[in-house]
């Protein structure tokens, strides 16, 4: 990261996840580019917790742990095939105790390494999808997903109370188990009015499992898309300025439903991808307006909702995907 974009992110959240492949060809690995990423922006923020990336069920390269991998952590089918994500990278096998341990060890020392503040475990719902049992079969699924559990719950276990394990996530009603699994602070909804979750009554199942994770102790990060993604090929070929001006003349329906739906804790996340120049590193007006203390829960009447803050009125309706925040 520049100095610029150092103090960009420090400035603007005190609450930052440095994804994999971070800073891997300045500095040699996605473990060494977190930690010179975080050393900077705690440096310039003392108060922010900046989280390391590791997937806990794609082996992404880029880390230097991977040195010490083992090829019977691979996860296989009955027939020695090996399972892979979409891309064609392997996936580990959870269920196997060593690569728990492995697993757990890597995210502890990139924390004592470094000032960061815990770590995002990625990909669970691909371990919780129907269609892995399809390729490994039911009890092996049954295996993989329990291991997940642990290695979770040892994570935080030697991480400690003082660091955060978010995870990656829940959609619609989907994957809602993850909430009462030991060891997990936060859940990320990532893919909010987006991809395959954009109908008016996943938005609300959505919303209402912000309150359901408050209910359990664990709180949310609201991942929020300006109506485009770097995957749209046609829209990534606009100049960026334009693409950060869309960006922020369409932020007020998602915003307005996470601040319908937001408890204690709950944090906002807008964007249309995941590198420096996807809008991450942009700064939306309505961001930095005080907005004060809700008034009050939500009023639903049927998929509209209105709620009062010390500093704004919200308003959202769901089936026609409006919203109005009227800022005092």
């Amino acid at each position: 990261m520049t100095d610029r974009e150092i103090d960009f992110a420090a400035s603007h959240s005190a609450f930052i996840c440095l994804e994999k492949s971070h800073g891997v060809r300045p500095h040699g690995s996605t473990e060494a580019g977190i930690a010179d990423s975080a050393r900077r922006i705690v440096s310039r923020n003392p108060d922010a917790k900046v989280l390391f990336y590791f997937n806990a069920f794609i082996n992404w390269p880029g880390y230097d742990s991977f040195d010490t991998y083992r090829d019977e952590w691979t996860l296989r089918k009955p027939n020695g095939e090996i399972v892979t994500h979409q891309s064609g990278t392997p996936r580990p096998d959870p269920s196997n105790a060593e690569f728990r341990q492995w697993w757990s060890d890597v995210v502890v020392t990139a924390n004592q390494s470094a000032p960061l503040g815990g770590v995002f475990v990625d990909a669970l719902p691909q371990a919780l999808s129907p269609s892995l049992a399809i390729a490994v079969g039911n009890e092996k699924a049954r295996e993989i997903v329990n291991g997940l559990r642990e290695m979770i719950a040892m994570t935080k276990r030697k991480l400690g109370p003082d660091r955060i394990v978010l995870v990656n996530g829940l959609r619609s009603t989907s994957y809602r188990e993850i909430l009462d699994w030991e060891g997990v602070d936060g859940v990320m909804i990532e893919h909010f009015d987006a991809f395959h979750s954009t109908a008016p009554e996943d938005l609300k199942a959505d919303l209402d499992s912000i309150a359901i994770a408050a209910a359990k102790g664990k709180f949310v990060v609201l991942k929020a898309w300006p109506g485009f993604n770097w995957l749209d090929k046609d829209m990534m070929r606009r100049p960026h300025a334009e693409l950060v001006q869309l960006a922020r003349e369409r932020i007020t329906f998602p915003l307005a439903c996470f601040l319908v739906g937001a408890q204690s804790g709950s944090h906002f996340c807008y964007s249309w991808g995941y590198t420096n120049t996807d809008g991450m590193l942009d700064a939306y007006p309505e961001l930095d307006r005080e907005l004060g203390p809700p008034q009050g829960p939500a009023m639903w009447r049927g998929l509209t909702a209105i709620r009062k803050f010390e500093h704004a009125s919200v308003w959202v309706d769901l089936s026609n995907k409006k919203a109005r925040i009227d800022w005092r």
